[in-house]
Order: C-alpha cells, then sequence, then structure tokens
C-alpha cells in the first residue's frame, strides 16, 4: 500500500495547487485522537482510487501557515482542492462509509 505523501507550507503551492488532479489535504497532529483513527482509512482509501484522488497528509504543528491561511481550526480536517480553490471540507473523524460518500463526486 502507498504511503500518503507529507506535504509542508514550502511545497503546499506546487504539490496541491497546482495539482492536474483533485487533491486531498489531511490536516493533522501527532497529539491528535481522531486524526488517527482516520488516518488508516485514508490509506485504504488513498490505495482504491490513487488514479482519481490525490492525497497528502499535513502536520498542523510543523507547518502553521498553510492551515491558518485556509481557517483550519479544528482537527482532523480534510479539505479538497480542485484548481488551486477548496471544493470541499469535511471536519472531524468520520467512518470510511461516510468519507466515501463525501468523495464520491470525486472517485467517481
Amino acid at each position: 500500500m502507498a504511503d500518503m505523501q507529507a506535504v509542508t507550507d514550502a511545497d503546499f503551492d506546487t504539490t496541491v495547487l497546482k495539482s492536474d488532479k483533485p487533491v486531498l489535504v489531511d490536516f493533522w497532529a501527532e497529539w491528535c485522537g481522531p486524526c488517527r483513527q482516520v488516518s488508516p482509512i485514508l490509506e485504504e482509501i488513498y490505495a482504491q482510487h490513487s488514479d482519481k484522488l490525490a492525497m497528502v497528509k499535513m502536520n498542523v504543528d510543523e507547518n502553521p501557515v498553510t492551515p491558518a491561511t485556509y481557517r483550519v481550526t479544528g482537527i482532523p480536517t480534510l479539505n479538497v482542492y480542485n484548481d488551486g480553490e477548496i471544493v470541499k471540507q469535511i471536519v472531524g473523524a468520520k467512518p470510511k462509509a461516510a468519507l466515501l460518500h463525501e468523495l464520491s463526486e470525486f472517485i467517481g
């Protein structure tokens, strides 16, 4: 299974905003229990749908600029970016079925 790549404030623009396909960004932190719950679910979805939807993780403690820019105030927050814009925001840990439903327009 392919691991989701980490993204930083420095490469967010290139990796996420300039991507040629939609990108889900998982905003998380080491100390966040719900983040640890949702992480394996995202890895599964990524393994099955990485051809349609790119996924990256951003540690909010190590990269404070981007979460502040996009008003990420609670984690886990999952933002989907397409053509440089936020097109979907999912806040809080959700079960796999709920995440698949939320992401269905991107993973078809």
